[in-house]
């Protein structure tokens, strides 16, 4: 710390003393007395009044930490004698100004004011009298004989000043990379200069202990995610000019070595190859081990599916530094695990779904999954085989999904085989493939039987890709995520001549935190088909709106248009849009919210013909770990009439 004259030091402005509320007050000093009388109280025993004249900021800050009124909010304050009222009056104005320091007021002038304070007591009640032979019953008017009773009031005055301003900042960067920035190097100069630059008590702005305490933190978790693991401080100083106006600040930052990765330590394998877990690190020996670089394994580990738990370290050891090891500690998943469900939405009724994993096909490094899934009007069967996940986040898979849907007019069967490439990670996902499809769609009778069917096969080329940026993957509050789906192909159907179709599809959903634990969500999507007149696609290439996850308040997949024969059908172009507000019933139960939304949309053959049909209403929502279960009650403009959505499921 730098001495300098005419300078107020501060090793980081000092904290004062706040004990929790309910904590024990020091016991008065030896020896300390004060004339009871000094502090009068009625024979009931009122206690003094405090009354704090303030800006709001320290007034909230006094309230909760000054001694004086810790001790007025304490259950047996009635017990603490006069003499110990009167010592904590006159230490006020010290920890007052104590604790403006705190939010950068180091000008502050306190007073202290003691004097008596008028306080009428409680009305009289008045007394009944009782009837007579020559009176009615009646309210007998009692004199109001009531004296203002006297009870101590103390005034704490506070001239806060103005608050204190950063006037220069010196940051130097010792260690290693002070001195690769100072040789040359390119990349520790940008590490040295986004530090600074990113300084968050920059010249001009308010200085306060809570932001110096911050800004300090913020440099050494950037260095460490940087590479540099035992960056420390070798000394920080805030001086406060004597007019308590002004503070200079002072920091020497020791970044220690740059780590850089050595041997890869791998514990916990049983089934799987040490050789592969180490090719997923995707950095190499002697490169900087950097946060990014860190998190990006584990996740690649995370997402092959392999592992139950996965952890990678490295420990700060400064002379390891140039060679730090690695330590990946790994649990491994069962080789094999099948998973039963079940679970109701207002889509397509009652559900259940039974899933089977093999994670190492005969030994081969490949896995497959296969998922059965029924309900009322949907039946699937999905099949995927792939390889593992390699050091670009990246598997080839062979997939395969049967599925039967039907409704009160229709009845769809198809086949969808697809062979492709998968990008997988947190933040982005794309998929690009190429797929076969034949599908038999159906008229149904009233008794489910179909007829006048019509023979689809299709064959394109696709490429969908996910975007995330959310605060959480599972209950996002903060951030958006959008996805766009390209596709391009050929047709051709019993009922019509071959022919190439596009199709273009993209959505968007954005979460914004409002303040007061106030939540708002806001959807988009859109859609078309691209295609001749007359030329027929699978209905899994078209849109169609309404249900859980689209425009509520209409039955699932109903907002489309209808066929010659008046049944509901996949259309060319979709648009729906929605937005929702939402916000914890309780402080108490932040996973318990309730929700207003309003929705919009629809699927049709024209964007002329795509007139929006409006639901809007109210909801509950439980944010449970596996994910956020959901029961809206949403009334149809169009239909004029009500529906329940549901959404819940359980595995086993």
């Amino acid at each position: 710390m730098v001495a300098m004259q005419g300078c107020a030091l501060l090793d980081g402005p000092p904290q004062p003393a706040a004990p929790a509320d309910g904590d024990a007050l020091p016991s008065p000093a030896a020896g300390a007395s004060a004339p009871a009388s000094t502090l009068p109280r009625d024979a009931e025993g009122r206690l003094p009044r405090l009354e704090i004249r303030a800006p709001s900021d320290l007034r909230a800050l006094l309230e909760q930490h000054l001694d004086l009124a810790r001790a007025m909010r304490l259950p047996d304050a009635a017990s603490v004698d006069p003499a110990e009222w009167t010592r904590l009056i006159e230490a006020a104005p010290a920890q007052a100004r104590e604790l403006a320091r705190v939010l950068g007021r180091f000008s502050a002038q306190v007073s202290v004011e003691v004097g008596p304070d008028m306080e009428e007591p409680a009305a009289p009640t008045p007394a009944a009298t009782a009837p007579g032979p020559s009176t009615a019953t009646a309210s007998q008017a009692v004199p109001d004989t009531r004296q203002a009773i006297a009870v101590t009031r103390v005034v704490l005055k506070v001239q806060a000043g103005p608050k204190a301003r950063v006037r220069r900042l010196a940051l130097d960067v010792q260690g290693e990379l002070g001195s690769a920035a100072d040789q040359g190097d390119e990349q520790a100069r940008e590490v040295r200069d986004r530090l600074r630059s990113s300084w968050g008590l920059p010249e001009g702005s308010d200085f306060t202990n809570a932001a110096w305490g911050d800004a300090k933190t913020a440099v050494i978790a950037q260095l460490r995610a940087a590479g540099y693991l035992s960056a420390t401080w070798s000394g920080t100083s805030a001086q406060v000019e004597t007019d308590g106006r002004s503070v200079r600040l002072f920091l020497v930052l020791d970044s220690g070595p740059l780590y850089r990765a050595g041997d890869i330590e791998v514990t916990g394998l049983v089934h799987h190859d040490l050789a592969q877990v180490r090719g997923l690190a995707g950095f190499t020996t002697g490169q900087a081990l950097t946060e990014a670089r860190l998190i990006a394994y584990q996740e690649r580990l995370q997402k092959t599916g392999l592992f139950d738990q996965v952890s990678v370290a490295v420990v700060p050891a400064q002379a390891s530094a140039a060679a730090a090891p690695v330590q990946v500690r790994l649990q491994e998943s069962t080789l094999q695990s099948a998973t039963f469900s079940v679970g109701y939405t207002s889509n397509v009724g009652p559900k259940a779904t039974v899933e089977h994993r093999y994670r190492r096909v005969l030994g081969w490094p490949l896995t497959s999954r296969v998922k059965l899934g029924w309900a009322a009007s949907e039946q699937t069967i999905d099949g995927e085989l792939s390889t593992y996940l390699d050091t670009r986040f990246e598997r080839r898979l062979l997939g395969l999904v049967v599925k039967r849907e039907t409704d009160d007019a229709e009845i769809v069967l198809s086949q969808r085989w697809r062979l492709g490439l998968a990008h997988d990670t947190t933040a982005d996902e794309w998929l690009n493939f190429i797929e076969a499809e034949r599908a038999r769609e159906c008229d149904a009778n009233a008794s489910g039987v179909g007829f006048h069917c019509e023979d689809l096969n299709a064959l394109s080329l696709n490429r969908h890709r996910i975007w995330r940026r959310v605060d959480s993957v599972l209950l996002p509050t903060d951030g958006y995520s959008a996805q766009l789906q390209l596709g391009a192909g050929a047709t051709d159907g019993n009922d019509s001549n071959p022919g190439p179709f596009g199709r273009l599809y993209g959505r968007v959903i954005g979460y914004w935190p409002t303040g007061r634990n106030w939540y708002l969500q806001g959807k988009l999507e859109a859609g078309q088909v691209l295609r001749r007149t007359g030329l027929q696609v699978p209905d899994s290439q078209l849109f169609r709106a309404g249900g859980d996850d689209s425009v509520r308040g209409y039955a699932y997949r109903s907002l489309a248009p209808l066929s010659d024969s008046g049944t509901v059908r996949g259309g060319t172009v979709l648009w729906t849009g929605s937005l929702e507000i939402a916000r914890p019933f309780t402080r108490e139960t932040p996973a318990f919210w309730w929700a207003a939304f309003v929705d919009a949309g629809r699927a049709a053959d024209h964007w002329t013909d795509a007139d929006p049909a409006w639901g809007y209403g109210l909801g509950v929502r439980w944010r449970s770990p596996v994910g956020p279960l959901k029961l809206d009650w949403a009334w149809g403009q169009e239909l004029g009439h009500a529906r329940l959505h549901l959404n819940i499921g359980i595995a086993f």
